[in-house]
């Protein structure tokens, strides 16, 4: 008998090193494969967990890299957006389209209802190539028609002031607003529907869609500052900073958009759409809306129920992949794929149907016709509506009540009140009773409707307006920045509110057509009052001609905008009764807003 080792206890037993050092050690045959054997089993046990932690790794890997992507494209969203609101500083350096080209009123008002026309009236069209495709064509080609819009109005703009030359004919910047305007409805909507549809469905979703939606409110504040404070021209008798230099002006704004759009056509994506356009499938498949549809028969739209044997792979059956050849695995792909296309097509088609169908949509639409063209005719006209609080006789507005500040106002204040509305509605509304559109919760925590904040800072809005007509600004001009702080508000927080509501009734996989449907509605809204305002300050311009002051271009006094801003608030008041109709209606059909 061999001697123990000295590694082993006395009692007999065997240490874990005296277990080591004893064990055999594998042999290899001689064609050096390995022994079979406990030994065997155990390497065959490390290669298989060294397998599952390389895919466990992996597969973090890949969740983390489409994480990072995915916020990537949320950051670049609100990048576009805070360059995309360009036009709201159109009142910067509209009313020098009437000291230095010679424009009147109408044509001033002429070239922003314009660009309010082709910025509003292409957003279906742009929504709808945002839900089949994807955001990122769309960014593209909003950055190349910014560029070339603002290249054309600035040298228009300096053939007009320059006295030696002849200006170009005034169709020609009405044409360089054009694509203004469809550069900004573009990048607007490519951005948010991004952030809708990667965040739509989560329970912050208010917060997701107002951080884009604000960040197009303090667009037009700092790009007024770069003009107002870095591109002017200088006083030639005293040197000081006078009028901002619009030629220079819109060669930055040129530069810089077309450099957003471009990094938008790189960052801009859409995740996890296969999930939830499947889910507002089988959503649609439980309302019994899918009974009559050939598509549904067919079983497209459940991966199964196919004939041929390839296409028993879906929900039960593994096939597998060694005994499927690679010309017919190439083939299942292509058909999948295919199959995926049919059935997104179909379903956006048939949300679309719904949508317009929906008595609900044309009230909202309405009362947003109704509110939002009153707040877009305000910031267009801010300047000549300054103006008229001061008399021909003086040297304008002061510094402290000039244009340049009150847009930084309605930017500031817009951005609060969009951030506001967007984190009160995820804090406070009731949950949904669609598992699939939203995370439902069962706590009894209080609740406020985001149409309750609506009817709100609708009322709010309309006070702003009633203010103004009275005539109490007229005589007290400091207290403009009153009016102006509360325009802001109402306007951001009624353009974050509307839709968030309709990616909250009817979901975000069609968000792009269903909000550009209704967020083409400001476009009449602007032309109509736009063209109210107008016709209200010119009357204002003739009396004065008519009481001996000729060639006056200029008013002066409540009369040049009080009958527009009564008419305004009556409005405001009109929309809130439609929407408080629409939210009757939701609550009879058990939809939680």
């Amino acid at each position: 008998m061999s001697s123990r080792s000295p590694s082993r206890s006395f009692n007999g037993r065997i240490d874990k090193l005296d277990f080591d050092e004893n064990r055999k050690k594998p042999s290899s045959t001689r064609n050096g494969s390995e022994q079979s054997g406990p030994s065997g089993l155990l390497r065959d046990d490390d290669s298989f967990l060294s397998d599952v932690v390389d895919g466990v790794i992996e597969r973090d890997r890949r969740k983390m890299k489409r994480l990072v992507a995915k916020y990537l494209s949320f950051a670049c969203a609100i990048v576009n957006c805070l360059c995309a609101g360009s036009l709201t500083a159109y009142s910067l350096y509209g009313p020098l389209f009437q000291t230095r080209l010679g424009y009147s009123q109408f044509q001033v008002n002429a070239v922003s209802i314009t660009a309010e026309l082709a910025m509003y009236l292409p957003i279906p069209i742009f929504g709808y190539l945002c839900d089949r495709y994807n955001p990122r064509p769309l960014a593209l080609f909003a950055g190349v028609v910014f560029g070339a819009g603002y290249l054309l109005a600035a040298f228009t703009y300096r053939k007009g002031d320059d006295l030696e030359s002849k200006s170009w004919p005034f169709g020609v910047m009405m044409l360089a607003f054009v694509g203004i305007g469809m550069g900004t409805s573009a990048m607007y909507l490519s951005a948010v529907t991004a952030c809708a549809k990667n965040f739509g469905r989560g329970k912050h979703k208010g917060f997701a869609l107002a951080m884009p939606i604000a960040a197009i409110g303090l667009s037009g504040m700092w790009e007024s500052q770069v003009g107002s404070r870095l591109l002017y021209e200088k006083d030639p008798e005293t040197g000081s900073r006078g009028d901002v230099d619009v030629f220079r002006f819109f060669i930055f704004l040129a530069t810089l958009l077309f450099a957003a759009g471009l990094f938008g056509s790189l960052a801009l994506r859409v995740f996890d759409e296969e999930e939830f356009i499947d889910e507002a499938v089988s959503e649609l498949a439980r309302s019994g809306l899918l009974e009559d549809s050939p598509l549904f028969q067919r079983s497209l739209l459940h991966d199964g129920g196919s004939t041929s044997n390839h296409d028993h792979s879906g929900y039960g059956t593994l096939a597998s992949p060694a005994s499927i050849p690679a010309t017919e695995t190439a083939s299942l792909c292509s058909d999948h794929s295919s199959k995926n296309r049919q059935k997104k097509t179909w379903l956006l088609n048939t949300e679309t149907r719904l949508f317009l169908r929906d008595p609900t949509m044309w009230v909202i639409a309405a009362g947003f016709f109704l509110v939002s063209g009153s707040g877009e005719a305000f910031i267009n006209n801010l300047g000549t509506v300054i103006s008229s609080l001061y008399p021909p006789s003086s040297h304008g507005p002061p510094r402290s009540n000039s244009p340049t500040t009150h847009i930084a106002i309605l930017a500031t204040t817009s951005t609060v009140a969009r951030l506001l509305a967007g984190t009160l509605s995820d804090l406070l509304a009731p949950a949904q009773s669609h598992p699939s559109r939203s995370i439902t919760s069962n706590s009894k925590r209080p609740t406020v409707s985001r149409l309750s904040f609506l009817l709100f800072w609708t009322a709010l809005l309309s006070l702003g307006q009633i203010l103004l007509a009275s005539g109490l600004i007229q005589r007290h001009p400091p207290l403009f920045a009153l009016i102006s702080t509360v325009e802001g508000l109402a306007y951001g927080a009624v353009f974050s509110l509307t839709p968030i509501i309709i990616s909250v009734v009817w979901g975000v996989q069609n968000f792009g057509t269903n909000w550009g449907v209704v967020a083409m509605m400001p476009a009449g809204g602007a032309a109509v009052w736009g063209a109210v305002y107008s016709a209200v300050y010119q009357a204002g311009v003739d009396k004065r001609s008519i009481m001996g002051k000729e060639e006056e271009t200029r008013c002066f006094g409540v009369k040049c905008y009080a009958a527009t801003f009564w008419a305004m608030a009556v409005c405001s008041w009109v929309a809130m009764g439609l929407w408080g109709l629409a939210w009757s209606r939701w609550r009879k059909r058990n939809i939680a807003v």
